[in-house]
């Protein structure tokens, strides 16, 4: 695997000078819950990254951006910065949410240009449950330089997903669950559906009944319906669950793959932007 790497990949490295853990873990409509399962444990010297403090800018009034906009690309470095990680540092994410958390940021990195990071498979219980060392020490925190180069080829905003609707060089992937995408309940957002031709792909599909990320073989054969001569756009609710298939795809061989950031809570704050409702069976024009 190229971006994924297993717990025992990471104790073996625990205390190399080049490396920084990063715990990830955040629980939607807990905001708090994550923060303090941190504090309460983790892998030993990791330091901690919130999903809306530190990997996400404030919600605009008006829903533009989504319920997760991107954070600021200079704010990141600085944040980046001060818990230690530098262009030279190592990166390793992890969460306890199936990767959904850590590939947010693991995406963040490569998107600022830093290639060297990768997500903990299982994540922190299944690191508890082998019997693998925690603590809850609070890391002494020694500022590293991190400078971005912002990858811009890696995203897209909401009007170019408007103008590529019908196109046959670009096709859109939804990585929510089935029932949402297709309208049928939407707990989240104003407005229920989906963006007219995607195709649905639940991020959770990359991964097996043990809640690891498939290998490359399996993950081919998971997304062997999708084209590898277009460019594929993925999204999700808020353009966080969105990542661990953009992360999948990657490591299935896929090398046009972009993030629509804002994602579907973006996309129903334009009043005039289509719904579509149900299933998909081919988009027209984009196959």
């Amino acid at each position: 695997m190229k971006h994924i790497v297993s717990r025992k990949w990471l104790l073996a490295r625990l205390y190399e000078s080049d490396l920084v853990i990063v715990d990830c873990r955040f629980v939607m409509g807990q905001p708090d819950a994550g923060r303090n399962a941190y504090e309460e444990s983790h892998i030993p010297g990791a330091v901690y990254l919130d999903l809306e403090r530190d990997l996400s800018a404030p919600v605009e009034e008006d829903g533009h951006g989504g319920r997760h906009p991107l954070p600021d690309a200079a704010e990141l470095a600085g944040r980046l910065s001060r818990v230690g990680i530098g262009n030279d540092s190592r990166v390793v994410c992890y969460d306890d949410q199936g990767g959904a958390m850590a590939s947010r940021l693991w995406w963040l990195l490569r998107y600022l240009g830093h290639e060297n990071v990768f997500v903990m498979d299982e994540g922190f219980s299944a690191w508890v449950r082998e019997g693998f060392p925690v603590n809850a020490d609070q890391k002494v925190l020694i500022p590293a330089t991190f400078l971005a180069t912002v990858q811009h080829n890696m995203l897209v905003e909401m009007d170019e997903v408007r103008e590529s609707l019908g196109s046959e060089d670009r096709v859109l992937i939804d990585s929510r669950e089935a029932p949402r995408y297709r309208g049928e309940v939407e707990p989240l957002d104003k407005k229920a559906g989906h963006i007219p031709g995607a195709r649905n792909k639940f991020w959770k599909g990359a991964l097996d009944e043990q809640g690891r990320f498939k290998d490359e073989a399996a993950l081919a054969e998971h997304y062997a319906d999708l084209p590898r001569d277009k460019e594929l756009i993925v999204y999700c609710g808020s353009g966080v669950t969105a990542t661990p298939n953009v992360l999948a795809l990657s490591e299935a061989g896929f090398e046009n793959v972009k993030l629509y950031a804002g994602s579907w809570s973006d996309w129903i704050s334009w009043q005039d932007n289509p719904i579509a409702i149900g299933d998909e069976e081919k988009p027209k024009g984009m196959w």
